[in-house]
């Protein structure tokens, strides 16, 4: 068996947006283990996200991974962040599309602006993403796209109807183009948790009293590292596409 199939990840380029998260930072970190190098893009909380990749390279030498600045609701960002990760680290072998809004809003308190706006960033900008990085995978013959989507996507979830519809969005994209570029060496899945603690929607284990948010099977909210450790999973199996994997504690049987 070869080197590549040993440590496919080994050497290629990975762009995380949401970078500055606690998923975002946990995947980074999980796939910097595995040799690829990071490019963290984030919207805000630049700290956090160089921080992160201030780690990767104390951890696995210098220039191995950056930060980067990017407005994902600008309808250029997604091209510009694809072009800079490839011009400070190489060609984007893996995307992992994290960055995502969502205001908690009953259906009848949402206006144009918060739809379209949650529409750009969750749906519209995964999509360029994709798009911009597509042509370099394919010719490659090698690539991988993995959309962090999210329960609510199947269930509604509690945030509300740009929240789920947005998220929902994500799984049609998933299954139209893992289909079109499965022959040629790309694979494109999504994953989707819910209730991860350690995040900036639950900063906490539980809630006051140790008071779960909703009743999860297992008795726990899940953490940032076992998202990072299915994504890792995930875009390191090349049998794996055109799956919507959920990560919920067992809340969503499916």
């Amino acid at each position: 068996m070869n080197d590549t199939a040993h440590a496919p990840l080994a050497g290629r380029t990975a762009l995380i947006t949401g970078g500055s998260g606690g998923i975002g930072s946990a995947i980074a970190l999980r796939l910097a283990d595995a040799g690829a190098r990071i490019a963290l893009a984030y919207s805000s909380h630049g700290e956090d996200a160089t921080r992160t990749a201030a780690r990767i390279d104390s951890l696995h030498g210098s220039g191995r991974a950056v930060a980067l600045q990017a407005d994902l609701s600008g309808v250029m960002a997604a091209t510009s962040l694809v072009e800079r990760t490839a011009r400070e680290l190489g060609p984007v072998d893996l995307l992992i599309a994290g960055a995502g809004v969502g205001k908690q809003l009953a259906w009848h308190d949402i206006d144009v602006d918060t739809w379209d706006t949650t529409m750009a960033v969750n749906v519209r900008a995964p999509f360029l993403l994709a798009q911009a990085a597509l042509p370099g995978m394919t010719e490659r013959g090698w690539g991988r796209i993995l959309f962090i989507s999210s329960i609510a996507a199947l269930n509604g979830g509690i945030i509300g109807a740009h929240y789920a519809a947005s998220k929902a969005a994500l799984h049609g994209l998933t299954h139209s183009l893992a289909a079109s570029v499965a022959g040629d060496g790309v694979t494109v899945n999504s994953l989707a948790p819910a209730l991860i603690g350690g995040t900036r929607i639950l900063p906490a284990d539980a809630a006051e009293g140790g008071q779960l948010p909703a009743p999860i099977p297992v008795g726990r909210l899940g953490n940032p590292d076992e998202v990072a450790a299915m994504a890792a999973a995930m875009v390191s199996n090349g049998y794996l596409t055109n799956k919507v994997i959920t990560l919920d504690g067992g809340l969503y049987p499916s």
